[in-house]
């Protein structure tokens, strides 16, 4: 599936302006109803910055700004450095962890986006072709054997919501792809070069 990783690849640039506009798949959004999530008692409220600024390393940042997909985050819990996040929309349920966090659970490395199949399970050597089909999105089979994918992306102080925004676009996309996968592994994996 080199072509699908292409196709991911060049969304993102589009999106960034770094190319010239051209017809490419649409990524799906959700489309839930935008609602905004109350943050918890001990985390304050992602603050507004400058016009297209977002601190991307704070988890309440990517609360809010997943209430202006359409979906709905909430800060799930806390370990050591990581906070978790869960993340319901119309279409899909996933988690995400911020990790590499202070000990205010903000200014976080990394954020790592997972969802788990609720369906059929690929095998092992499904699931590891599947890795070899795709650049971006990654996945891996759990001890109770669901497949599961994986997206990160690491988080820098200066990020602009247009940069987390194309992060999440990618993620959507992984989604997207992986759902193909599941549907049909075999099918899937025989249009793979």
């Amino acid at each position: 599936m080199l072509w699908k990783t292409t196709v991911l690849i060049a969304i993102a640039v589009l999106m960034t302006g770094a190319a010239p506009a051209s017809k490419a798949p649409k990524v799906p959004t959700a489309k839930a109803p935008a609602t905004k999530a109350a943050p918890k008692a001990d985390t304050p409220a992602a603050k507004p910055g400058p016009a297209g600024f977002v601190d991307a390393r704070d988890p309440a940042s990517m609360v809010a700004l997943l209430a202006t997909a359409g979906a709905k985050g909430e800060i799930a819990h806390r370990e050591a450095d990581s906070v978790f996040l869960t993340v319901t929309s119309a279409t899909v349920a996933f988690t995400a962890q911020f990790a590499g966090c202070d000990a205010q659970g903000r200014k976080c490395a990394v954020v790592l986006f997972d969802n788990q199949n609720a369906g059929a399970s690929p095998t092992l050597g499904q699931v590891n072709a599947f890795n070899q089909t795709s650049a971006t999105c990654r996945s891996y089979q759990d001890k109770a054997g669901k497949a599961h994918v994986l997206y990160s992306t690491l988080l820098f102080a200066n990020d602009s919501s247009e940069r987390i925004t194309q992060q999440l676009a990618a993620w959507r996309g992984c989604l997207a792809e992986f759902g193909s996968f599941v549907k049909d592994p075999t099918a899937y994996l025989a249009e793979a070069p």
